[in-house]
C-alpha cells in the first residue's frame, strides 16, 4: 500500500500536465490569449510539483560520502528547475498572453510575442537542463544502495527530460512526455520501494 500511494505521489503532477497538455492550445493569437494567459497561471504552482517524483526517493538526510554529495546536486537541480521552469511558464505563458490579449486591434502581434518567447523559452530550456541534472544526480545517489532497480526508470527520465527541453506539454509530443515522466517516476518509486537488505 506504501509503494502504491509513492507512485500516486511520483505520478500525480505529471499525469494532470498531460491533461492540461490536450487543452493547450497549439499556438498563441488573439483568439486563444485568454485561455493561454487563464491555463498558465492555473498551471504556475504545478509544474514546479514535477521535482516531487525525485524528492521523494531522495527523503533523508544526505550523509558526507558520494551518495550525500550526490544527493544535494539533486537537490539543486529540483530547485534550479522548479525556479527556471517557473520563469517560463511567467514569461511566455502568462505575460505573452496577456501581451497579445490587450494589444490594439489590427496591430502586428509577433512583435508583442516574440521577445517574452525568446526569454521564456531560455528560461525553460534551463530548467529542463537542471531537471535531466537532477535526474542522473539521483541516479548516482540511489544506486549505491538500490543497484540496477534504479537504472530503468533513470533512462525513461534522461528520454523525458530530453523532450522536454523543447516539447512543454503541447499535444502530442509534450503530453507523452509528461506520461514519460509519470512512468519514469513510478518505475523509480518501485525500484527504491524497499533496500535490497529489505530494511
Amino acid at each position: 500500500m506504501l509503494t502504491l500511494r509513492r507512485i500516486a505521489l511520483v505520478a500525480a503532477a505529471p499525469l494532470l500536465l498531460a491533461a492540461a497538455g490536450l487543452a493547450h492550445p497549439t499556438g498563441l493569437s488573439r483568439a486563444t490569449a485568454a485561455h493561454w494567459e487563464d491555463l498558465h497561471i492555473a498551471l504556475l504552482p504545478v509544474f514546479p510539483l514535477l521535482a516531487v517524483g525525485l524528492l521523494v526517493p531522495l527523503w533523508r538526510r544526505p550523509r558526507r560520502d558520494l551518495t550525500g554529495y550526490a544527493t544535494v546536486v539533486a537537490w539543486a537541480g529540483c530547485f534550479g528547475y522548479a525556479a527556471f521552469y517557473t520563469g517560463l511558464d511567467a514569461v511566455a505563458g502568462i505575460a505573452a498572453g496577456t501581451a497579445v490579449e490587450h494589444t490594439a486591434a489590427g496591430a502586428s502581434i509577433g512583435p508583442v510575442k516574440r521577445p517574452l518567447y525568446a526569454t521564456g523559452e531560455a528560461l525553460g530550456a534551463a530548467g529542463a537542463y537542471a531537471l535531466i541534472g537532477a535526474v542522473v544526480a539521483t541516479a548516482v545517489a540511489l544506486f549505491p544502495r538500490y543497484g540496477v532497480r534504479v537504472l530503468p526508470g533513470t533512462a525513461v527520465l534522461v528520454a523525458a527530460g530530453w523532450s522536454f527541453t523543447d516539447s512543454h506539454i503541447f499535444w502530442p509530443r509534450g503530453v507523452w512526455t509528461m506520461v514519460g515522466f509519470a512512468l519514469g517516476f513510478a518505475l523509480l518509486a518501485l525500484g527504491t520501494a524497499r533496500s535490497p537488505s529489505g530494511d
